[in-house]
């Protein structure tokens, strides 16, 4: 018997939970974006009146507000979305206890064990929108498949408030016609790879084989033919279960172009200090250090590192990335944002190159100047001490922090 997965996504979620705070925004074209005045001025979500201007997640606000010069702008509110989000997953979990969250609006549910109690897929995925809608005051669209992609690619194929069911029999029919690019984990690059050996769809992708994936695209290509194939049997994690963080990274987009070693030392080390001071608060140490650099054009680059021994010591994450910097950039050029992630992540100190050596005695002084750090903290906040070459540096901007 094939598993029944539903794929449950908020629409135009901010801006939904913005105009149920602020009624009046229902009857505008409203978007949810950062500040302009910060360098961020991105569009995060917007409402269907904006979309009828084509407004369109992730462009400037001035892009945006050309096409529509009345539209409203609203600051996000992320302590609000993580609630709501909160209080929809708990009506999720009411039918099953396989809820996966695979961000803030969106969740996979595994209803297989459910069936008896709730009808079909289509009837739960149908109440479940009934109840979101009422008691939540948002609509959501829910794919209904016999595994996660397919659930996913269903809830994206009609918006919004609306179910599509994609069943074993019929997936060739529904999905394959598909552009290649609706197809989960494949971006740009991907995308680009494929349309410049004739691979337009996603059929396009299942019929070329495993092996032509693999060869184009390495594993990832071959997870994507898997998945186009209708082969996904990832399970729909428990409700609470999460996963052990595979890499921890922080970016800023700084409030002015980083100009030279000294601006991009600076900004370096409050991005080290960040991702150092999680590594220590998770009880991780990192193998490999990245660093993503976008100019003012909003051109990247991406580079990493793999460290002789594994670190979670801010000094040792500044020196690597900045050894990587020094390597791969030219350290005159403009600079608009920078991240640094630790990855490869360990609960051990001691790596192959380095087996019994946690840190001679340099290691060592790094590591106490660490706890002293992370002590004062935790006693006075976060903004109790900091290093000095950040001090006078009028760079600061918006910071994203993953993990």
């Amino acid at each position: 018997m094939d598993r029944v997965i539903l794929h449950c996504d908020c629409n135009g979620y901010y801006a939904s939970v913005e105009c149920i705070s602020r009624p009046e925004l229902w009857d505008v074209p409203m978007a949810v974006c950062g500040d302009p005045k910060n360098r961020c001025g991105v569009i995060l979500a917007k409402n269907e009146l904006a979309k009828g201007y084509g407004v369109v997640t992730a462009e400037t606000v001035w892009q945006a507000l050309k096409k529509c010069p009345s539209l409203a702008l609203v600051a996000p509110h992320h302590d609000k979305y993580r609630e709501y989000s909160k209080r929809i997953n708990a009506i999720y979990e009411q039918y099953t206890d396989q809820v996966e969250a695979f961000s803030v609006d969106e969740s996979w549910l595994d209803v297989t064990g459910s069936l008896h109690l709730f009808g079909t897929g289509k009837e739960i995925a149908d109440t479940l929108r009934k109840r979101v809608r009422e008691e939540i005051g948002l609509t959501i669209s829910v794919g209904v498949s016999f595994n996660k992609t397919f659930a996913k690619l269903g809830s994206d194929y009609k918006k919004p408030d609306a179910t599509t069911v994609i069943a074993r029999e019929s997936f060739k029919d529904i999905l394959w016609p598909l552009p290649a690019r609706s197809m989960l984990y494949v971006g740009k690059a991907a995308e680009a790879t494929l349309l410049k050996n004739g691979i337009l769809t996603i059929g396009d992708i299942a019929r070329v084989g495993r092996e032509r994936m693999l060869a184009l695209l390495g594993r990832m290509g071959e997870t994507i033919w898997e998945y186009a194939s209708g082969l996904d049997l990832e399970p729909v994690k428990h409700a609470g279960e999460e996963d052990i963080a595979k890499s921890i990274g922080c970016g800023i987009t700084f409030s002015r172009d980083l100009l030279g070693p000294n601006d991009i030392r600076a900004g370096l080390t409050m991005l080290c200090d960040a991702v150092g001071t999680r590594l220590r608060r998770h009880g991780l140490y990192c193998a490999t250090v990245q660093v993503h650099i976008k100019n003012p054009a909003l051109h990247t680059i991406s580079r990493q590192k793999r460290l002789d021994a594994n670190t979670n010591s801010t000094k040792e994450l500044l020196d690597a990335a900045f050894t990587l910097m020094r390597a791969s950039w030219n350290m005159h050029a403009p600079i608009r944002m920078l991240t640094v992630t630790a990855a490869n992540l360990t609960a051990d100190c001691a790596s192959q190159m380095s087996l019994f050596d946690c840190g001679g005695e340099a290691r060592q002084k790094s590591g106490r100047l660490d706890s002293a750090v992370d002590a004062i903290r935790a006693r006075f906040g976060t903004e109790a001490i900091s290093y000095g070459n950040t001090f006078a540096q009028d760079i600061v901007g918006k910071r994203d922090e993953e993990e």
